[in-house]
């Protein structure tokens, strides 16, 4: 995933690849182009709701269990300021994401207990 790119920014580049305006998918999924619009430039937050992102992702096109669909999801809980499922998931990843936290607010952590969690959330 570019940890560059917003939901939004995913959002349009999925719509773009279908050879859709905006004006045609909202049209085709009866959906509001302002709102839509909104969410493309970020203006307007992800849905958190499981059955609104599997619409939209249905609507672009997104296979599920397919990476996109993970980025799909993962953007859009990111950009709420929430922890991906796959790391929730495993145990010891989620076990270990206090010492990511702590390292993120600039405390000092050893190497070896770093070394571990980059260890753990590769195996997720």
């Amino acid at each position: 995933m570019d940890a560059k790119l917003t939901f939004g920014e995913f959002f349009k580049e999925k719509r773009i690849s279908l050879r859709k305006t905006l004006r045609q998918f909202c049209a085709e999924n009866k959906l509001d182009p302002g709102n839509i619009s909104r969410l493309e430039r970020g203006l307007m937050p992800p849905p958190q709701g499981s059955d609104k992102l599997e619409e939209y992702a249905s609507f672009l096109g997104i296979k599920k269990g397919s990476d996109d669909w993970y980025t799909f999801f993962d953007l859009a809980r990111i950009e709420a300021g929430r922890i991906p499922d796959v790391l929730l998931r495993n145990e010891s990843v989620a076990a270990s994401l206090p010492i990511l936290f702590r390292t993120l607010r600039g405390q000092k952590i050893s190497e070896k207990k770093l070394e571990k969690l980059v260890e753990l959330i590769k195996k997720a």
